[in-house]
């Protein structure tokens, strides 16, 4: 394919995606008002819950296999790598452009959260559908793509609303009734209110998001008791071992964690999805025309399949409050566009080439493709359900979207066209 085809092929799924979102928006205008704020908070809640955990599941349980597992493994860690580098440079956006607090926990997730999801399940199969694809045979590409992708999106998911939604949730102005440390390092906890929250929606509280408030009494209890035995008795505080003191307290915190917090339900749906997948006698039930629980699986895809026209429509509707605020925020914008369409598609050739070289991952192009491609993604439409959750930077997130999928547009396409060149 010359030039010219690869970069057609590379721009229609980003167009596909703001075409979605100028649906999204032309339905949030005070005159339609189909989707007010009051419908996208449902729609956002709907998201979380059902949505996103049953395409997560679907895709796993239907495209990835024991062999897929052991042959594709360095994807996580790809994905992992795009989190990490990507908040290390959020990091340096927050403190050059001197982001307000509430806010900082959406510049880092943009940051480190690509859209993982939606643009690689349409993109990289598209490759494979054109006349002479660069990949080789079209069915064998485009199975392989579709596995790829979906595993991409799976474990996209996974890492979003487990990073991404944590990092929001802790900078959120309903979490963190910020403690407060003066110059004697004296920490007042906050103190704890009710307030709506998406994992419970009757209560919520405002104390540090993995320990609760009754649990941190009954540990700073125990603590005390524990060094009244230990400094009582004649002073006989050498008794006591440092590693016994260091366990006793790693067992307090482990007990006390929140795994709420930790397990959402698209992680649920992806240990749902990999366990069909990956152990034969589920799949054989459940996978497949000639499963007995066809029914199952494939009414899990019908509502999974709602998850990303949902997600986009909602970015575009979320643009409504965001434009207003476009000057204000200029700086962060153009750092965050910076991060996620130039420095991070560029870092993303050295690790990819690089493990390469090293021999570390199957010789694929088209796999060496999607790990590259997976540096070089917009922010996560998911973001905008997330700070819809919890209601921290909405309009700021909105802005955020329209300005990176604006420039999606161009780089995604440049970067894709660059990348099969370098892989062929």
């Amino acid at each position: 394919m010359d030039f010219w085809k690869l970069f057609i092929v590379a721009l229609l799924p980003v167009l596909k995606v703001l075409l979605i979102t100028a649906v999204g928006t032309i339905l949030a205008i005070n005159r339609l008002n189909i989707l007010g704020e009051t419908a996208r908070k449902n729609l956002n809640t709907m998201v979380f819950y059902v949505f996103s955990p049953t395409l997560v599941c679907s895709s796993l349980a239907e495209t990835i296999t024991l062999e897929n597992v052991l042959i594709l493994w360095f994807m996580p860690v790809n994905i992992l790598l795009t989190f990490v580098i990507g908040s290390v440079l959020g990091l340096l956006v927050v403190k050059l452009t001197r982001v307000p607090h509430h806010l900082q926990g959406l510049v880092l997730g943009c940051c480190a959260a690509g859209n993982l999801g939606n643009l690689p399940i349409i993109l990289v199969p598209a490759v494979c559908k054109q006349s002479g694809s660069p990949f080789g045979d079209v069915n064998v590409c485009y199975k392989n793509a579709l596995a790829y992708a979906s595993l991409s999106m799976a474990l996209g998911s996974v890492y979003i609303w487990s990073y991404a939604y944590n990092l929001v949730r802790l900078y959120s102005p309903k979490i963190s009734n910020e403690v407060k440390v003066d110059d004697n390092s004296v920490v007042e906890n906050p103190v704890s209110t009710t307030k709506s929250d998406p994992e419970n929606p009757s209560t919520f509280s405002t104390e540090l998001p993995f320990v609760s408030a009754d649990d941190r009494s009954q540990t700073e209890d125990h603590v005390k008791h524990f060094e009244i035995q230990c400094t009582g008795h004649n002073g006989q505080v050498e008794e006591v071992s440092k590693n016994r003191t260091i366990m006793n307290h790693l067992i307090i915190l482990v007990q006390k964690v929140n795994l709420k917090v930790l397990f959402t339900p698209s992680t649920i749906g992806a240990i749902i999805g990999l366990i069909i997948g990956v152990v034969p006698q589920f799949r054989k039930l459940l996978v497949g025309d000639n499963a007995t629980l066809r029914v199952v699986e494939d009414s899990v895809i019908m509502v999974g399949y709602a998850c990303i026209p949902v997600m986009t429509l909602l970015v575009g509707a979320n643009l409504i409050k965001g434009l207003n605020g476009l000057g204000k925020q200029l700086p962060l914008i153009i750092g965050v566009t910076m991060v996620r369409c130039i420095v991070l598609p560029a870092i993303g050739i050295g690790v990819v080439k690089g493990v390469v070289r090293l021999g570390l991952i199957h010789p694929d192009p088209l796999y060496e493709f999607l790990l590259l491609l997976q540096f070089a993604l917009p922010p996560a439409v998911a973001m905008s359900t997330i700070t819809q959750l919890f209601g921290a930077g909405e309009g700021e997130c909105s802005v955020i979207m329209l300005a990176t999928y604006s420039c999606a547009a161009v780089s995604v396409t440049l970067w894709s066209t660059f990348y099969m060149w370098l892989v062929l």
